[in-house]
């Protein structure tokens, strides 16, 4: 029988499970968490993610680029499948460079897109490489 083993962190782990991430994690304890590029560049961090309600599976990591002590900057809605968990380092791996990623289509903190709108997630998707409907 599986036995599923709560850690301090939020996270939870099988113990039958293998390999160097946590089989679930608490969102809270993902908010904050660097996301840096191959070259160890850091590219923002996550503020938000992003959930459909409908179908449970988490969408977009909201991350924050620029600015000064939360002041200026913009959002970037970065496809969930675009990133890769750096469990050991407390991080996220994203496959872009930081030039391109200054390029991103993002938004103001006070204007949020209309996430649902399939014209802004192609988009969006596009940008990243990642498959709109993919698994």
């Amino acid at each position: 029988m599986e036995q599923m083993n709560h850690n301090t962190d939020g996270s939870h782990r099988s113990s039958s499970s293998s390999g160097s991430g946590s089989y679930l994690m608490g969102a809270s304890t993902l908010t904050g968490d660097a996301v840096v590029n191959r070259q160890g560049e850091v590219l923002g961090d996550i503020r938000e993610i992003m959930l459909n309600v409908s179908s449970g599976k988490v969408e977009y990591a909201v991350l924050a680029f620029g600015g000064f002590m939360g002041i200026g900057g913009k959002l970037f809605a970065v496809p969930w499948r675009a990133l890769v968990l750096d469990a050991i380092n407390r991080r996220f791996m994203l496959n872009v460079s930081k030039d391109r990623f200054a390029h991103a289509p993002g938004f103001d903190k006070a204007q949020w897109p209309d996430m649902a709108d399939p014209t802004w997630a192609a988009i969006v998707h596009d940008f990243y490489g990642t498959d709109l409907y993919g698994e």
